[in-house]
Protein backbone atom coordinates (compact mmCIF):
# COMPACT_ATOMS: atom_id res chain seq x y z
CA UNK A 1 0.00 0.00 0.00
CA UNK A 2 1.71 3.41 -1.08
CA UNK A 3 2.02 5.99 1.63
CA UNK A 4 -0.80 8.67 2.52
CA UNK A 5 1.87 11.47 3.15
CA UNK A 6 4.66 12.40 0.37
CA UNK A 7 6.45 14.63 2.71
CA UNK A 8 8.21 14.43 6.15
CA UNK A 9 7.55 16.50 9.64
CA UNK A 10 9.61 17.19 12.54
CA UNK A 11 9.26 18.92 15.59
CA UNK A 12 10.96 19.25 19.13
CA UNK A 13 8.60 16.43 21.12
CA UNK A 14 10.17 17.12 24.20
CA UNK A 15 9.72 20.51 26.66
CA UNK A 16 11.36 23.55 25.36
CA UNK A 17 13.60 25.15 27.47
CA UNK A 18 17.50 24.05 28.05
CA UNK A 19 17.68 20.67 29.77
CA UNK A 20 19.82 17.76 29.70
CA UNK A 21 18.33 16.22 26.59
CA UNK A 22 16.03 17.27 24.01
CA UNK A 23 14.16 14.57 21.36
CA UNK A 24 13.36 15.66 17.66
CA UNK A 25 11.54 13.68 15.96
CA UNK A 26 11.03 12.76 11.95
CA UNK A 27 8.04 11.38 10.38
CA UNK A 28 7.51 10.36 6.61
CA UNK A 29 9.05 8.39 3.68
CA UNK A 30 12.59 10.88 4.02
CA UNK A 31 13.12 10.84 7.49
CA UNK A 32 16.14 7.99 7.42
CA UNK A 33 17.60 9.68 4.48
CA UNK A 34 17.50 13.05 5.79
CA UNK A 35 18.70 12.00 8.95
CA UNK A 36 21.69 9.66 7.20
CA UNK A 37 22.53 13.06 5.20
CA UNK A 38 23.59 14.26 8.55
CA UNK A 39 24.92 11.08 10.88
CA UNK A 40 28.02 10.42 11.05
CA UNK A 41 27.42 6.84 10.65
CA UNK A 42 27.57 5.48 7.13
CA UNK A 43 25.87 2.71 7.75
CA UNK A 44 22.40 4.56 9.32
CA UNK A 45 20.44 4.37 6.04
CA UNK A 46 20.34 0.64 5.85
CA UNK A 47 19.78 0.11 9.43
CA UNK A 48 16.77 -2.12 10.88
CA UNK A 49 13.73 -0.99 12.85
CA UNK A 50 13.93 -0.69 16.20
CA UNK A 51 17.62 0.13 16.33
CA UNK A 52 19.56 2.99 18.47
CA UNK A 53 22.73 4.45 16.98
CA UNK A 54 25.20 6.83 18.78
CA UNK A 55 27.32 9.12 16.52
CA UNK A 56 27.90 13.01 15.59
CA UNK A 57 25.86 15.47 13.43
CA UNK A 58 27.76 17.45 11.06
CA UNK A 59 26.35 20.32 8.93
CA UNK A 60 26.48 19.17 5.37
CA UNK A 61 27.56 22.54 3.84
CA UNK A 62 30.65 23.45 6.51
CA UNK A 63 31.57 20.04 8.28
CA UNK A 64 30.49 21.90 11.51
CA UNK A 65 29.52 18.93 14.42
CA UNK A 66 26.53 19.98 15.63
CA UNK A 67 25.88 17.70 18.26
CA UNK A 68 26.79 14.20 19.66
CA UNK A 69 23.57 12.35 19.64
CA UNK A 70 21.30 8.91 19.96
CA UNK A 71 19.21 8.20 17.03
CA UNK A 72 16.32 5.98 17.40
CA UNK A 73 14.95 4.42 14.09
CA UNK A 74 11.56 2.52 13.70
CA UNK A 75 10.99 1.51 10.21
CA UNK A 76 7.24 1.68 8.80
CA UNK A 77 4.95 0.43 10.10
CA UNK A 78 5.90 -0.91 12.98
CA UNK A 79 6.05 2.72 14.15
CA UNK A 80 3.83 5.16 16.21
CA UNK A 81 2.31 6.56 12.61
CA UNK A 82 3.18 3.73 10.83
CA UNK A 83 5.81 5.49 9.07
CA UNK A 84 9.80 5.81 9.22
CA UNK A 85 10.22 7.29 12.42
CA UNK A 86 13.34 8.82 13.21
CA UNK A 87 13.95 10.25 17.09
CA UNK A 88 17.21 12.06 18.02
CA UNK A 89 18.24 12.46 21.39
CA UNK A 90 20.76 15.08 21.57
CA UNK A 91 21.70 18.04 24.17
CA UNK A 92 19.02 20.08 25.99
CA UNK A 93 20.61 23.28 24.72
CA UNK A 94 18.31 25.75 23.25
CA UNK A 95 20.77 26.59 20.69
CA UNK A 96 21.71 22.98 19.59
CA UNK A 97 18.02 22.26 19.76
CA UNK A 98 17.67 24.93 16.93
CA UNK A 99 20.99 24.28 14.87
CA UNK A 100 19.85 20.53 14.76
CA UNK A 101 16.20 21.71 13.89
CA UNK A 102 17.70 24.18 10.77
CA UNK A 103 19.66 21.46 9.67
CA UNK A 104 16.58 19.10 9.12
CA UNK A 105 14.76 21.28 7.53
CA UNK A 106 17.39 22.71 5.21
CA UNK A 107 17.63 18.66 4.28
CA UNK A 108 13.68 18.41 3.03
CA UNK A 109 11.66 18.21 6.71
CA UNK A 110 8.81 20.68 7.56
CA UNK A 111 8.17 21.81 10.68
CA UNK A 112 4.95 19.48 12.37
CA UNK A 113 1.79 20.66 12.34
CA UNK A 114 -0.09 20.79 16.38
CA UNK A 115 -1.23 17.15 16.82
CA UNK A 116 0.32 15.94 13.01
CA UNK A 117 2.26 12.47 14.17
CA UNK A 118 -0.80 11.85 15.97
CA UNK A 119 -3.17 12.54 13.03
CA UNK A 120 -0.80 10.63 10.84
CA UNK A 121 -1.63 7.32 13.55
CA UNK A 122 -4.84 7.78 12.84
CA UNK A 123 -4.89 8.36 9.12
CA UNK A 124 -2.82 5.49 8.67
CA UNK A 125 -4.83 2.93 10.22
CA UNK A 126 -2.75 2.78 13.88
CA UNK A 127 -5.59 4.12 16.25
CA UNK A 128 -9.30 5.03 16.09
CA UNK A 129 -10.20 8.72 16.91
CA UNK A 130 -11.29 7.85 20.51
CA UNK A 131 -7.63 6.13 20.64
CA UNK A 132 -6.14 9.43 19.30
CA UNK A 133 -7.52 11.79 21.73
CA UNK A 134 -7.02 9.52 24.47
CA UNK A 135 -3.02 10.89 23.47
CA UNK A 136 -3.91 14.40 24.63
CA UNK A 137 -5.58 13.04 27.68
CA UNK A 138 -3.12 10.71 28.92
CA UNK A 139 -0.54 13.34 28.84
CA UNK A 140 -2.41 15.71 30.31
CA UNK A 141 -3.39 13.19 32.95
CA UNK A 142 -2.17 14.41 36.28
CA UNK A 143 -3.63 11.69 38.82
CA UNK A 144 -3.92 8.10 38.90
CA UNK A 145 -7.42 8.23 37.91
CA UNK A 146 -7.55 10.15 35.40
CA UNK A 147 -3.96 8.06 34.08
CA UNK A 148 -6.18 5.14 34.30
CA UNK A 149 -9.10 6.21 32.40
CA UNK A 150 -6.90 7.61 29.55
CA UNK A 151 -4.53 4.45 29.51
CA UNK A 152 -7.46 2.60 29.41
CA UNK A 153 -8.97 4.30 26.60
CA UNK A 154 -6.08 4.15 24.81
CA UNK A 155 -5.81 0.67 24.73
CA UNK A 156 -9.44 0.56 22.93
CA UNK A 157 -11.59 -0.48 25.74
CA UNK A 158 -13.93 2.21 24.58
CA UNK A 159 -13.25 1.47 21.30
CA UNK A 160 -14.32 -2.02 21.50
CA UNK A 161 -17.45 -1.22 23.00
CA UNK A 162 -18.67 1.25 20.75
CA UNK A 163 -17.48 -1.10 17.37
CA UNK A 164 -19.63 -4.32 18.89
CA UNK A 165 -23.03 -1.72 19.23
CA UNK A 166 -22.36 0.08 15.74
CA UNK A 167 -21.55 -4.07 14.66
CA UNK A 168 -25.18 -5.20 15.64
CA UNK A 169 -26.98 -2.43 14.27
CA UNK A 170 -25.13 -2.34 11.09
CA UNK A 171 -26.75 -5.81 10.51
CA UNK A 172 -30.41 -4.74 11.46
CA UNK A 173 -29.83 -1.79 9.08
CA UNK A 174 -28.78 -3.50 6.32
CA UNK A 175 -31.49 -5.15 6.50
CA UNK A 176 -34.15 -2.61 6.50
CA UNK A 177 -31.84 -1.13 3.36
CA UNK A 178 -32.53 -4.49 1.65
CA UNK A 179 -36.86 -4.18 2.50
CA UNK A 180 -36.43 -0.51 1.10
CA UNK A 181 -35.41 -2.35 -2.22
CA UNK A 182 -38.26 -4.59 -2.49
CA UNK A 183 -40.73 -2.22 -1.70
CA UNK A 184 -43.44 -2.90 -4.00
CA UNK A 185 -42.65 -6.74 -3.33
CA UNK A 186 -43.83 -6.21 0.50
CA UNK A 187 -41.69 -8.09 2.38
CA UNK A 188 -40.38 -7.94 5.73
CA UNK A 189 -36.34 -9.50 5.68
CA UNK A 190 -35.47 -7.42 9.80
CA UNK A 191 -37.42 -9.50 12.34
CA UNK A 192 -39.21 -6.10 14.51
CA UNK A 193 -39.04 -8.28 17.49
CA UNK A 194 -35.65 -8.88 17.27
CA UNK A 195 -34.48 -5.25 16.79
CA UNK A 196 -36.83 -4.03 19.46
CA UNK A 197 -34.53 -6.31 21.76
CA UNK A 198 -31.53 -4.96 20.37
CA UNK A 199 -32.54 -1.38 20.88
CA UNK A 200 -33.36 -2.02 24.11
CA UNK A 201 -29.94 -3.17 25.16
CA UNK A 202 -28.13 -0.93 22.56
CA UNK A 203 -30.02 1.87 24.32
CA UNK A 204 -28.89 0.59 27.62
CA UNK A 205 -25.09 0.63 26.70
CA UNK A 206 -26.09 4.04 25.60
CA UNK A 207 -27.44 5.57 28.80
CA UNK A 208 -25.16 3.81 30.79
CA UNK A 209 -22.47 5.83 28.84
CA UNK A 210 -24.05 8.85 29.45
CA UNK A 211 -24.30 8.84 32.94
CA UNK A 212 -20.44 7.91 33.22
CA UNK A 213 -19.77 11.74 31.45
CA UNK A 214 -20.33 13.21 34.57
CA UNK A 215 -18.36 10.71 36.45
CA UNK A 216 -15.19 11.01 33.89
CA UNK A 217 -15.47 14.76 33.93
CA UNK A 218 -15.05 14.70 37.87
CA UNK A 219 -12.04 12.62 36.78
CA UNK A 220 -10.46 14.57 33.99
CA UNK A 221 -11.05 18.14 35.78
CA UNK A 222 -10.54 16.98 39.13
CA UNK A 223 -12.87 17.23 41.83
CA UNK A 224 -14.65 20.30 42.21
CA UNK A 225 -15.25 20.92 46.39
CA UNK A 226 -16.53 24.44 47.12
CA UNK A 227 -15.78 25.74 50.80
CA UNK A 228 -19.34 27.19 52.18
CA UNK A 229 -20.05 28.68 55.53
CA UNK A 230 -21.00 31.74 57.36
CA UNK A 231 -18.62 34.69 57.25
CA UNK A 232 -15.46 35.10 59.38
CA UNK A 233 -15.86 31.13 59.83
CA UNK A 234 -12.24 30.87 58.43
CA UNK A 235 -12.82 29.79 55.09
CA UNK A 236 -10.01 31.65 53.37
CA UNK A 237 -7.44 30.88 55.89
CA UNK A 238 -8.77 27.02 55.26
CA UNK A 239 -7.96 27.76 51.64
CA UNK A 240 -4.87 29.20 52.03
CA UNK A 241 -3.93 26.12 54.49
CA UNK A 242 -5.29 23.53 52.20
CA UNK A 243 -2.85 24.86 49.70
CA UNK A 244 0.47 25.78 51.83
CA UNK A 245 -0.03 29.28 50.60
CA UNK A 246 -1.62 32.80 50.94
CA UNK A 247 -3.72 32.33 47.96
CA UNK A 248 -6.66 34.61 49.67
CA UNK A 249 -7.05 37.19 51.58
CA UNK A 250 -7.88 36.71 55.59
CA UNK A 251 -9.45 39.55 57.28
CA UNK A 252 -11.19 40.03 60.72
CA UNK A 253 -13.61 42.14 58.53
CA UNK A 254 -16.70 40.05 57.72
CA UNK A 255 -17.76 39.46 54.09
CA UNK A 256 -14.13 40.15 52.51
CA UNK A 257 -14.46 37.63 49.83
CA UNK A 258 -17.26 38.04 47.12
CA UNK A 259 -16.08 36.26 44.14
CA UNK A 260 -14.57 32.93 43.89
CA UNK A 261 -11.25 31.83 44.32
CA UNK A 262 -10.29 28.40 43.18
CA UNK A 263 -7.09 26.48 43.11
CA UNK A 264 -5.77 22.91 42.57
CA UNK A 265 -4.03 20.44 45.09
CA UNK A 266 -3.19 16.74 44.73
CA UNK A 267 -3.99 14.84 47.37
CA UNK A 268 -3.23 11.07 47.37
CA UNK A 269 -3.05 10.95 43.82
CA UNK A 270 -6.60 12.73 43.47
CA UNK A 271 -6.27 16.12 41.94
CA UNK A 272 -9.06 18.42 43.82
CA UNK A 273 -10.39 21.81 42.57
CA UNK A 274 -10.98 24.06 46.24
CA UNK A 275 -13.53 27.33 45.88
CA UNK A 276 -13.50 29.14 48.57
CA UNK A 277 -16.67 31.27 48.80
CA UNK A 278 -18.07 34.30 49.88
CA UNK A 279 -19.43 33.94 53.19
CA UNK A 280 -23.60 33.08 53.74
CA UNK A 281 -25.63 35.57 55.90
CA UNK A 282 -29.23 36.49 55.43
CA UNK A 283 -28.88 40.39 55.41
CA UNK A 284 -25.14 41.12 53.10
CA UNK A 285 -23.83 44.31 53.60
CA UNK A 286 -23.97 45.47 50.21
CA UNK A 287 -25.07 45.15 46.66
CA UNK A 288 -21.49 43.30 46.05
CA UNK A 289 -21.95 41.06 48.71
CA UNK A 290 -25.34 39.88 47.65
CA UNK A 291 -24.30 38.96 43.87
CA UNK A 292 -21.15 36.97 45.93
CA UNK A 293 -24.02 35.23 47.95
CA UNK A 294 -25.81 34.35 45.92
CA UNK A 295 -22.50 33.18 43.08
CA UNK A 296 -21.80 30.90 46.18
CA UNK A 297 -25.33 29.38 46.25
CA UNK A 298 -24.81 28.84 42.78
CA UNK A 299 -21.64 27.62 43.21
CA UNK A 300 -22.51 24.92 45.64
CA UNK A 301 -25.24 23.33 43.08
CA UNK A 302 -22.15 23.37 40.75
CA UNK A 303 -19.49 21.02 42.85
CA UNK A 304 -19.02 17.62 43.44
CA UNK A 305 -18.11 17.76 46.90
CA UNK A 306 -19.29 20.38 49.84
CA UNK A 307 -17.27 21.22 52.62
CA UNK A 308 -19.65 22.97 55.09
CA UNK A 309 -17.25 25.21 57.54
CA UNK A 310 -18.18 26.23 60.47
CA UNK A 311 -16.89 27.97 63.84
CA UNK A 312 -17.40 25.97 67.14
CA UNK A 313 -17.32 29.23 69.54
CA UNK A 314 -20.58 30.50 67.62
CA UNK A 315 -22.87 28.04 66.35
CA UNK A 316 -24.93 25.21 68.05
CA UNK A 317 -25.11 21.98 66.32
CA UNK A 318 -29.05 23.08 65.70
CA UNK A 319 -27.76 25.68 63.62
CA UNK A 320 -25.01 23.77 61.86
CA UNK A 321 -27.77 21.68 60.54
CA UNK A 322 -30.22 24.00 59.65
CA UNK A 323 -27.81 25.87 57.48
CA UNK A 324 -26.78 22.23 56.05
CA UNK A 325 -30.00 21.26 55.08
CA UNK A 326 -31.34 24.74 53.55
CA UNK A 327 -28.03 25.02 51.72
CA UNK A 328 -28.37 21.12 50.38
CA UNK A 329 -31.94 20.99 49.83
CA UNK A 330 -32.94 19.35 46.43
CA UNK A 331 -28.91 18.59 45.95
CA UNK A 332 -27.50 15.02 45.97
CA UNK A 333 -24.48 16.22 46.95
CA UNK A 334 -21.70 14.61 49.33
CA UNK A 335 -21.23 17.05 52.53
CA UNK A 336 -18.18 17.15 54.96
CA UNK A 337 -18.91 18.96 58.01
CA UNK A 338 -15.84 20.83 59.05
CA UNK A 339 -15.53 22.43 62.78
CA UNK A 340 -12.78 25.19 62.80
CA UNK A 341 -11.12 27.05 65.89
CA UNK A 342 -10.37 24.06 68.05
CA UNK A 343 -7.68 26.43 69.41
CA UNK A 344 -10.77 28.45 71.23
CA UNK A 345 -13.42 26.46 71.32
CA UNK A 346 -14.38 24.73 74.45
CA UNK A 347 -14.51 20.64 75.38
CA UNK A 348 -18.24 21.20 75.77
CA UNK A 349 -19.06 22.52 72.49
CA UNK A 350 -16.93 20.08 70.39
CA UNK A 351 -18.30 17.20 72.67
CA UNK A 352 -21.82 18.34 71.37
CA UNK A 353 -21.09 18.38 67.71
CA UNK A 354 -19.68 14.33 68.12
CA UNK A 355 -22.56 13.59 69.55
CA UNK A 356 -25.40 15.49 67.08
CA UNK A 357 -23.36 13.88 64.08
CA UNK A 358 -21.91 10.44 65.70
CA UNK A 359 -25.39 9.95 67.20
CA UNK A 360 -26.89 6.50 66.27
CA UNK A 361 -30.29 8.11 65.12
CA UNK A 362 -31.24 7.95 61.86
CA UNK A 363 -30.87 11.16 60.41
CA UNK A 364 -28.30 13.04 57.56
CA UNK A 365 -26.07 13.70 60.04
CA UNK A 366 -25.21 10.05 61.50
CA UNK A 367 -23.72 8.89 58.27
CA UNK A 368 -21.94 12.77 57.65
CA UNK A 369 -18.36 13.11 58.20
CA UNK A 370 -17.26 15.32 60.81
CA UNK A 371 -13.86 16.70 60.73
CA UNK A 372 -12.36 19.20 63.96
CA UNK A 373 -9.67 21.76 63.15
CA UNK A 374 -7.81 25.30 63.56
CA UNK A 375 -7.58 26.29 60.32
CA UNK A 376 -5.15 29.00 61.65
CA UNK A 377 -2.92 26.84 63.00
CA UNK A 378 -2.68 24.23 60.73
CA UNK A 379 -4.18 22.01 62.78
CA UNK A 380 -6.17 19.17 61.73
CA UNK A 381 -5.62 19.00 58.14
CA UNK A 382 -4.51 16.01 57.88
CA UNK A 383 -7.86 14.47 59.21
CA UNK A 384 -9.27 17.02 56.61
CA UNK A 385 -7.35 15.79 53.83
CA UNK A 386 -8.32 11.93 54.87
CA UNK A 387 -11.70 12.80 55.57
CA UNK A 388 -11.54 14.39 51.68
CA UNK A 389 -10.03 11.20 50.09
CA UNK A 390 -12.51 9.15 51.99
CA UNK A 391 -15.30 10.58 50.27
CA UNK A 392 -13.81 9.37 47.16
CA UNK A 393 -12.15 5.70 47.72
CA UNK A 394 -14.52 2.83 47.64
CA UNK A 395 -16.94 5.35 45.84
CA UNK A 396 -18.17 4.89 42.42
CA UNK A 397 -15.57 7.27 41.19
CA UNK A 398 -12.82 4.98 42.43
CA UNK A 399 -14.23 1.62 41.67
CA UNK A 400 -15.54 2.23 38.28
CA UNK A 401 -12.01 3.71 37.12
CA UNK A 402 -11.16 1.02 34.82
CA UNK A 403 -14.67 0.63 33.30
CA UNK A 404 -15.48 2.68 30.19
CA UNK A 405 -16.14 5.96 31.10
CA UNK A 406 -16.78 8.60 29.00
CA UNK A 407 -14.17 12.09 29.57
CA UNK A 408 -14.78 13.82 26.14
CA UNK A 409 -17.20 16.49 25.70
CA UNK A 410 -17.52 15.73 22.05
CA UNK A 411 -18.14 12.15 22.51
CA UNK A 412 -20.88 13.02 25.23
CA UNK A 413 -22.38 15.07 22.28
CA UNK A 414 -22.38 12.33 20.02
CA UNK A 415 -23.81 9.67 22.13
CA UNK A 416 -26.70 12.24 23.24
CA UNK A 417 -27.09 12.20 19.67
CA UNK A 418 -27.41 8.81 19.16
CA UNK A 419 -29.43 8.08 21.86
CA UNK A 420 -31.96 10.73 20.51
CA UNK A 421 -32.22 8.64 17.12
CA UNK A 422 -32.21 5.33 18.56
CA UNK A 423 -35.21 6.63 20.82
CA UNK A 424 -36.83 7.62 17.55
CA UNK A 425 -36.08 4.10 16.48
CA UNK A 426 -38.19 2.73 18.65
CA UNK A 427 -41.42 4.93 19.15
CA UNK A 428 -40.86 3.96 14.84
CA UNK A 429 -41.34 0.67 15.63
CA UNK A 430 -44.06 1.30 18.69
CA UNK A 431 -46.34 3.25 15.88
CA UNK A 432 -45.73 1.35 12.86
CA UNK A 433 -43.80 3.35 11.21
CA UNK A 434 -42.90 2.62 7.78
CA UNK A 435 -39.13 1.10 6.83
CA UNK A 436 -38.15 4.36 5.30
CA UNK A 437 -38.74 6.59 8.68
CA UNK A 438 -37.35 3.76 10.51
CA UNK A 439 -34.08 2.91 8.89
CA UNK A 440 -33.12 7.12 8.29
CA UNK A 441 -33.06 7.67 11.77
CA UNK A 442 -31.57 3.94 12.64
CA UNK A 443 -28.47 5.74 9.93
CA UNK A 444 -28.35 9.10 12.27
CA UNK A 445 -27.45 6.70 15.06
CA UNK A 446 -25.22 4.92 13.28
CA UNK A 447 -23.00 8.28 12.22
CA UNK A 448 -23.30 9.66 15.35
CA UNK A 449 -21.40 6.45 16.94
CA UNK A 450 -19.28 6.25 14.35
CA UNK A 451 -18.21 9.65 14.49
CA UNK A 452 -16.66 9.05 17.82
CA UNK A 453 -14.18 6.68 16.33
CA UNK A 454 -14.01 8.45 13.68
CA UNK A 455 -15.23 6.07 11.25
CA UNK A 456 -17.25 8.73 10.23
CA UNK A 457 -15.21 12.27 10.04
CA UNK A 458 -14.41 15.47 8.24
CA UNK A 459 -11.62 17.48 8.08
CA UNK A 460 -13.10 20.25 9.93
CA UNK A 461 -13.49 17.87 12.61
CA UNK A 462 -10.23 16.54 12.77
CA UNK A 463 -8.66 19.72 12.61
CA UNK A 464 -10.59 20.50 15.66
CA UNK A 465 -9.53 17.73 17.31
CA UNK A 466 -5.50 17.93 16.35
CA UNK A 467 -4.93 21.39 16.57
CA UNK A 468 -5.29 21.21 20.42
CA UNK A 469 -2.36 18.54 20.72
CA UNK A 470 1.03 20.13 21.55
CA UNK A 471 3.39 20.28 18.59
CA UNK A 472 5.72 17.10 18.96
CA UNK A 473 2.52 15.21 19.35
Amino acid sequence: MSPLFSDTIVALSTPPGAGALAVLRLSGPAAVAITAALFSKQSFARAAGHTLHYGTLRNPGSGEVLDEVVAALYRAPRSFTREDVVEISCHGSDYVVRQVLAALLREGARLAEAGEFTKRAFLNGAMDLAQAEAVADLIAADSALSHRVALNQLRGGFSQELRELRGRLIKFAALLELELDFGEEDVEFADRTGLAHLLAEVRAVVAGLLRSFELGNVIKNGITAVIAGRPNAGKSTLLNALLREERAIVSAIPGTTRDFIEDEVSIDSLRFRFVDTAGLRDNPADEVEAIGVARTRQRVRQAALLLYLFDLTELSPAEVRAEIQELTTGLDLPVLAVGNKTDLASAEAMAAFSNEFRSSQTNQFSEMPLVFLAAGQNQGLEALQAALVGQVRGTALENNASATIVTNVRHARALETAASHLAAVQAGLDTGLGTELLAADLRHALAALGEITGEISSEDLLTSIFTQFCIGK
